[in-house]
């Protein structure tokens, strides 16, 4: 019988009533309601005003004040319209969050009346402090100022509550001296490269009608749920958000059963909600379905421009978390919140393509006569081997840790996978021919009532990190917990550079009497002779590719966040950012000292909590154990019954282990070394690995230790009782 915190907690979860539900609606009533859309816009502005902010928002126009005060009425008086009272500038700083701060719309008169004033300068401008951010040293706490400033390219949307409405204008945060302070600032200068760079090569291939180019994205998010009620009786899942100790349950993953099994009913009454609320905010919400581990699942968007798409994302996780709530649940986004069993990742599936070109990544059914396609995924494959060690830098966090590296997620070697087809058709480049492309054939079941259909030319495969998926690249090694941006603007960035090298090599080629054909293929083929190495299409898990990638084609095999945080500071890395203007030096290293910073800061909490939970909650339980032994021994050596006292030897030895561990744990908490990388690299070599051993003895006593004794809710309880 579970301990009575554990057992009142399943009564709780045993009693719960049936879950809230929401009136039905169609589609059509529910899609971007709560946003003002340039439908709503266009309603609502003069037709010249309406003009101006479409040619911001296509074109990249400067906003012209006037202009701002237009909208900003027209945004107001729809707002207060639906009840809100309050507007809020919305940002995201260099933690993964998102920040807002409310403010009223009332403006009190003279005459003790109010009335709300809403204008452009107050929507194009905020200024919220910019020292008490993470901010890697630009700001100190006497240099305080910051600004928001409104991004016209991704639409305000109203937040509701129960108890009232606030108008959300989604910002760029930057410091009084202009250094970005956020994700999204890097993310739009990325964009503005990638354009400028794409426009060129374009213009080359002989393209004159050339609409502005963006990257897309579509973020498939994974996550868990578990009951609320077992959130307070672990203070790891807490505080850590996941779990320090916790056996494996005898059953786990191990049947396949769950991965697209039946959603659970109270699941998919949370999931409807989630997309019910997704759709009133715009969010092109697609997909459903259980993930491979018990009590794991995921929702994945239909692609959308970059910038709005990222905004979505984060307001996706809010509203995972807020609406699992409501539900009597938790929703767990940290990577590895169970040992034994499937952490969760969010794949970024990412494209570049524009209204006139259409998506630029798409081979079409004969890749080999697809020159723009070629340039741009050759482009594509340059960046990712010249600056591999970059996308692992920015996907390194102490929680995707646990995944990175292992065999249950893409390793921490970055390659490309282009799957059959393609590798053929980039092979023949290299060996100077170009001569066709592999078919997919058809697909036949051998049964008469069912449909034949086309194969796809390539398969896929899920060892890679970054593999080509037909007409985009998933990049698979995202955490579950992070912001989109920094990926995004990493893969940007290395495609605007290499799109750049393109496009002066080919004019090279051209200036030297080439055809466009021959020179675009004679360039093609100098890069994929260069950089072709990065290219992999086996199995990623297998120890033959880890020592290939490194020993044999020179890749990186950066496995903690000590190892790959560091590659910020390189010399290639910061003229890279320099030379396609993303990012300054400083800003730059800012990024290294923050992240690094969030590093350390995660693994000292879960340590401390390590030390805390053992000596705290397991040790007693362990010790109370032993006594109710010791008492049983007796009893039954007075009855003359022959025991053998092993069970009491091994609780004994354990809660011995147990105190030495967490004794050598704390004291390397209490003595770190100075400076940010020794300090990274003393919790990667001395804290996490003193956790992990400190864990075996836990889990261990787990499986000794009397189950009514046992402080802390199991594996078996948080994954298998809905």
């Amino acid at each position: 019988m579970p301990s009575q915190p554990r057992l009142q907690a399943l009564e709780k979860i045993l009693s719960r009533p049936a879950a809230p539900t929401a009136p039905i609606q169609p589609l059509d009533e529910l899609w971007a309601s709560d946003v003002f859309t340039l439908d709503k816009m266009k309603a609502a502005l003069p037709k010249e005003i309406f003009k101006s902010v479409q040619r911001t928002i296509k074109e990249g126009s400067k906003l012209d004040m006037s202009v701002a005060n237009v909208v900003a009425q027209a945004m107001k008086e729809w707002a207060t319209a639906r009840g809100a009272l309050y507007y809020s500038h919305v940002f995201y700083p260099l933690t993964n969050s998102t920040a807002e701060k409310h403010d009223g719309f009332i403006s009190p008169q003279g005459d003790g009346s109010v009335f709300t004033e809403f204008t452009g300068k107050v929507l194009v401008q905020g200024e919220p402090d910019g020292s008490s951010f993470p901010n890697g040293g630009i700001r100190s706490t006497f240099e305080a100022r910051g600004y928001t400033a409104w991004d016209i390219t991704s639409p305000a949307w109203l937040m509701e509550t129960p108890n009232g409405v606030t108008l959300c204008i989604p910002t760029v945060f930057v410091s009084w001296t202009g250094e970005a302070l956020d994700k999204k600032t890097p993310l739009l200068r990325s964009i503005a490269a990638v354009n400028k760079q794409a426009h060129k090569l374009l213009s080359l291939l002989g393209e004159t009608t050339i609409a502005p180019v963006n990257s897309s994205c579509g973020a498939e998010q994974e996550y868990f749920l578990i009951d609320s009620a077992y959130v307070p009786l672990r203070p790891d899942l807490l505080l850590a958000g996941r779990t320090l100790f916790g056996r494996p349950s005898a059953k786990g993953q191990q049947f396949d059963d769950h991965y697209f099994g039946a959603i659970p009913e109270r699941v998919q009454v949370f999931m409807q909600e989630v997309e019910r609320q997704m759709y009133r905010l715009g969010i092109p919400a697609k997909t459903r379905h259980n993930e491979v581990a018990p009590s794991q699942f995921e929702i994945a968007p239909f692609f959308e421009a970059a910038n709005v798409a990222t905004d979505h994302q984060q307001l996706t996780m809010t509203l995972l978390r807020s609406t699992a709530k409501k539900h009597g649940l938790a929703c767990l986004l940290h990577e590895k919140p169970f040992a034994g069993i499937n952490g969760s990742g969010k794949h970024v599936n990412w494209s570049i393509g524009n209204a006139t070109q259409g998506n630029l990544l798409d081979p079409g059914k004969t890749p080999h006569e697809n020159l723009q396609f070629l340039m741009f995924c050759g482009a594509v494959i340059r960046g990712v081997h010249m600056y591999g060690p970059l996308l692992r830098a920015v996907i390194a966090t102490a929680s995707n840790d646990h995944r990175l590296g292992a065999n249950e997620a893409p390793p921490a070697i970055i390659s490309v996978y282009l799957g059959s087809q393609l590798e053929d058709v980039f092979n023949q480049i290299r060996e100077g021919r170009l001569s066709g492309s592999s078919l997919g054939g058809v697909m036949d079941f051998g049964v008469d009532t069912l449909p034949e259909f086309d194969k796809d030319a390539g398969d896929r495969n899920r060892t890679s990190p970054f593999a080509f998926t037909g007409n985009r690249f998933e990049f698979r090694a995202v955490g579950s917990n992070q912001s989109v941006a920094g990926p995004l603007v990493a893969l940007n960035t290395i495609l605007a550079d290499s799109l750049a090298w393109i496009s002066s090599e080919l004019e090279a080629k051209l200036a030297s009497g080439y055809g466009l054909e021959e020179g675009a293929l004679a360039v093609l083929k100098t890069l994929i002779e260069q950089h072709g190495a990065v290219v992999f299409g086996g199995n990623g898990y297998s120890d033959e590719w880890h020592r290939m990638a490194v020993e044999e084609r020179g890749l990186e095999n950066l496995r903690t966040t000590a190892d790959a945080l560091p590659v910020l500071e390189r010399q290639s890395i910061r003229e890279l950012f320099e030379r396609t203007g993303v990012l300054s030096a400083v800003e730059l290293q800012s990024r290294f000292e923050v992240y690094a910073e969030q590093y350390i800061l995660a693994i000292d909490v879960e340590a401390k909590l390590a030390v805390q939970i053992a000596r705290t909650q397991v040790y007693p339980a362990a010790i109370r154990y032993l006594g109710e032994l010791a008492e049983s021994l007796q009893l039954q050596s007075s009855l003359g019954i022959q025991v053998s006292p092993e069970t009491s030897k091994e609780v004994a030895g354990l809660c011995q282990s147990l105190m030495d561990i967490s004794g050598q744990l704390q004291g390397a908490i209490d003595h770190p070394p100075h400076g940010t990388e020794a300090h990274m690299r003393y919790c990667a070599d001395t804290l996490v690995p003193l956790m992990g051993d400190l864990r075996v003895v836990v889990d261990g006593l787990e499986a000794l230790v009397d189950d009514n004794l046992w402080p802390l809710p199991t594996y078996q309880e948080m994954l298998f009782v809905r």
